[in-house]
């Protein structure tokens, strides 16, 4: 007889795992996911992408608000699982449900652990401006992702990525990984491997406290941000009373700019000029070129014109649909001219 495995998980990323899963034939008894959640306009109760796909194959769906009920501890425990795979499920387990499978529960989470530990993961890696995140399939214990490792999955992150769609590549590193793994842990191939205490990172939730642009800050710090902070809650920027979502942004350098802008003389937050591609913002400098400055001879000028340059190229009005910010920018050529500045 197969292996019985429960599985627990809520958000779309999840549901990918457990497609895999279902794909790949594994035993699914029991699905756990959270209660239907009001979404929408009308804020109709609807059930999570978990639930949705294990109905959809027919699958035992539970939906405990938390395990502090005793019939919840007995029900779970009376599916006799050999194995449990959390995938952001949304709930602390108790340590009654991590010692009920046979084989214990173990956690598909979004980054190289010990790194990025907390809610968000795939952000925060992408947000520090790293160039290599991936998966680590871990067992669970009670403290917050600090199970010994059982396998690794690596990712290059890309120089367009965005937080949206790092998640979708995680979900199916995520995926082939655990499907690889599933039958190593039940036969009992792997070896758990401790976490490095003293490389531990914690990835803090996502707020929208985060999303206004600052442009005393180096382009480069703030085309990561944008990056890392779509599709939520999304980077923003004040110009002329009005706040603009940024969708899309780029570092770029002095020297593409077209013959006729010059960077020198604008403030932090200045525009440059619109060019084809965008509207052009002056930043902060860069650390590099700040610390390259100082160790050169003319370090007291070189440091203080070091240009550092954001490309705005899709942002959003208030009330209004996704643009290009060249279109929109001179469509309103009176309002975004040389030297205005965004708050």
């Amino acid at each position: 007889m197969s292996a019985r495995i429960i599985f627990a998980g809520t958000p779309d990323f999840a549901a990918q795992h457990l497609k895999a899963l279902l794909d790949a034939k594994f035993n699914i008894v029991a699905v756990y996911t959270q209660p239907d959640r009001p979404a929408g306009r009308g804020h109709k109760l609807t059930p999570s992408p978990v639930k949705a796909l294990a109905l959809e194959h027919g699958l035992e769906v539970l939906t405990p608000l938390n395990f502090k009920a005793e019939e919840d501890l007995q029900k779970f425990e009376s599916f006799e699982a050999d194995l449990a795979i959390v995938v952001a499920y949304g709930l602390i387990l108790p340590q009654r449900v991590l010692d009920a499978p046979r084989l214990g529960c173990i956690n598909v989470h979004a980054s190289l652990l010990p790194q990025w530990r907390g809610a968000a993961p795939i952000q925060r890696a992408l947000l520090s401006g790293q160039q290599t995140t991936g998966v680590s399939i871990m067992q669970i214990v009670k403290e917050l992702d600090a199970g010994d490792v059982l396998t690794t999955a690596t990712l290059p992150i890309l120089e367009d990525d965005t937080s949206g769609s790092l998640f979708e590549r995680l979900s199916v590193c995520g995926s082939e990984a655990l499907v690889k793994a599933v039958p190593e842990i039940l036969e009992g191939k792997l070896t758990p491997v401790p976490q490095d205490p003293a490389q531990v990172t914690y990835a803090a939730k996502l707020t929208k406290e985060e999303s206004p642009l600052n442009f005393s800050k180096s382009s480069s710090e703030l085309a990561l941000q944008v990056r890392g902070l779509n599709p939520w809650p999304i980077a923003t920027t004040t110009f002329a009373d009005t706040t603009y979502k940024v969708f899309a942004a780029k570092a770029i350098e002095p020297s593409a700019l077209p013959p006729q802008l010059d960077a020198s003389g604008i403030a932090s937050g200045g525009i440059v000029g619109v060019t084809a591609d965008g509207i052009v913002v002056k930043c902060g400098a860069d650390a590099s070129a700040s610390a390259s400055a100082s160790t050169s001879a003319s370090a007291s000028t070189s440091a203080g014109d070091s240009e550092s340059l954001l490309l705005l190229q899709v942002i959003q009005a208030p009330g209004k649909g996704k643009v290009a910010a060249a279109d929109y920018a001179r469509s309103k050529k009176d309002l975004f001219v040389r030297g205005q500045c965004f708050a």
